[in-house]
């Protein structure tokens, strides 16, 4: 199972991470992946700086926002499936 951990913290709340995280949910559910991906909601990743801290297994997503979400999900999470 890939773990998939997505900052909560102030700063990228401010910018989307709730969004975010439904949005990958939602990628999730439609593709039957629930039980191949896991997401977990964390607090400071230290990369407040680089967008939505996103990161998957040891990677770090960077630049995430809520409008390349999709993207960034088949690059970084749908090729380690």
């Amino acid at each position: 199972m890939i773990q998939v951990s997505i900052c909560v913290g102030s700063s990228c709340h401010l910018k989307g991470s709730y969004q975010i995280i439904q949005i990958f949910q939602d990628i999730i559910k439609n593709n039957k992946l629930q039980d191949k991906v896991e997401l977990k909601a964390s607090f400071c990743l230290e990369r407040c700086t680089k967008g939505v801290s996103v990161k998957v297994e040891d990677e770090f997503i960077d630049e995430l926002t809520i409008s390349n979400a999709a993207e960034k999900f088949q690059e970084y999470i749908v090729r380690r499936l």
